[in-house]
């Protein structure tokens, strides 16, 4: 146990990203193995604060034997959320200032492995275009709202996740095949992406999004800009969302595919997402890459993570407020028990502890109607950790739709 370690520890004295990463940091990570010992993993002078990380030798040989973890010990954010094997303990502000070096640690500790096989798809990113329209608000307030759009036939509407931008579903708008069937649809809520700051920003209010506002922004975009009712999908925020709007209007909405859809969410808030005292460009990156399947391309998951690096200061924060803060699954599914006929798919990833798949597992049981499958090998961001795995699961639940509703 001792070596492994050691050499754990090596890989990460050499390793160029997690030098990049650590930039500034002045703390001692410790790896404590007792009875065996302890090793030090010194960043800056190491005379800052001690970030301890404690667990008995098997449970070290464990993380440091997995080249396919089990959900709990895939991550940094896994193991101090999921995994009562480990005890982390240090200034709640060391390890948020330390969040992209503590997860890049727990990466380089398991074995290298390819990432889970995947048919190869065929896109086409020129077919995508850009659009951008001012658009109204029930209650008023005028916007200019950015939008991606491919394809022809039955409007598909993709939300993004809370803090990101619709550039989440950049390899569903450019699939070829997808493109065939569907007209695809993704909008930048206000403050994101290519959408410009929301309403009062200049005005110095806190950005705080709520339930009635996101859902009458989304409102908003399927009555002014695709003018008839949508098939909904959406991962996270954008999946609660996505049942929102069947509740609350099922006029508007066809069917439903939420990706990582919560009963509840409450743990995801933090005050350190929004801190001046803490790089926001490396901490919140970090706080989500803890979320991705650990065998999703390398790629990808730069890509997912590169989204939240370039969001607005306290946008994300602001979102959680809606979806940890608000979405109640429970009186959600009430509602749309009472619309048997709307297909409603819900999709979770393994590695999801955010909206695990027990979690969507409880939502699913009381709509009563839904359907719900569990996606192995994948984590909360499945359309961009690993799109063409992710795509098997994803025609089957659109073709399921197809078949239901009328054409």
């Amino acid at each position: 146990m001792p070596a492994a370690i050691e050499s754990w520890l090596s890989r990460c004295g050499q390793d160029a990203v997690l030098a990049r990463c650590s930039q500034g940091l002045d703390v001692v990570v410790e790896i404590a193995a007792l009875p065996a010992g302890a090793w030090r993993q010194v960043f800056g002078n190491g005379k800052g604060g001690t970030i301890r990380i404690a667990a008995d030798p098997d449970n070290w040989k464990r993380l440091l034997g997995q080249a396919t973890p089990l959900p709990g010990w895939q991550s940094f954010g896994a193991i101090i959320r999921l995994n009562p094997d480990f005890q982390v303990t240090g200034d709640a502000l060391d390890i948020a200032q330390s969040l992209a070096a503590l997860e890049r640690m727990i990466e380089l500790a398991r074995p290298a492995a390819p990432p889970l096989p995947a048919p190869v798809v065929e896109r086409d990113p020129s077919q995508v275009s850009g659009h951008m329209r001012r658009l109204v608000h029930r209650d008023g307030t005028a916007h200019h709202l950015g939008w991606q759009q491919a394809g022809e036939g039955s409007p598909l509407l993709m939300l993004h996740t809370a803090g990101a931008d619709s550039r989440q579903f950049a390899h569903q708008l450019s699939d070829i095949e997808l493109a065939s069937r569907w007209r695809m649809l993704a909008f930048d809520m206000p403050g994101h992406g290519r959408s410009g700051p929301p309403p009062g920003w200049q005005d110095g209010e806190a950005y705080r999004l709520s339930l009635e506002g996101y859902r009458d922004w989304c409102v908003a975009f399927i009555e002014q800009v695709v003018g008839e009712p949508v098939v909904v999908t959406g991962c996270s925020m954008g999946a609660a969302m996505a049942l929102v709007l069947a509740a609350h209007r099922p006029d508007l909405i066809k069917a439903v595919i939420a990706l990582e859809a919560p009963w509840r969410a409450p743990g995801r808030r933090s005050p350190l997402l929004a801190d001046a005292r803490i790089n926001a460009q490396l901490h919140n990156p970090s706080y989500v890459r803890g979320l991705l399947g650990p065998r999703s391309p390398a790629q990808y998951r730069d890509e997912a993570c590169w989204i939240y690096s370039q969001a607005g200061f306290g946008i994300y924060a602001g979102d959680l407020a809606f979806y940890s803060d608000e979405f109640d699954g429970a009186a959600i599914a009430a509602d749309l028990a009472a619309l048997p006929h709307m297909p409603i798919h819900l999709l979770t990833g393994e590695y999801d502890y955010s909206a695990s798949p027990d979690n969507t597992r409880q939502l699913a049981d009381a709509i009563g109607h839904a359907t719900f499958v569990p996606m192995p090998g994948l984590g909360h961001f499945p359309m961009i950790e690993h799109p063409d795995y992710f795509r098997g699961y994803f025609t089957q639940a659109l073709d399921d739709v197809r078949r239901r509703l009328p054409q």
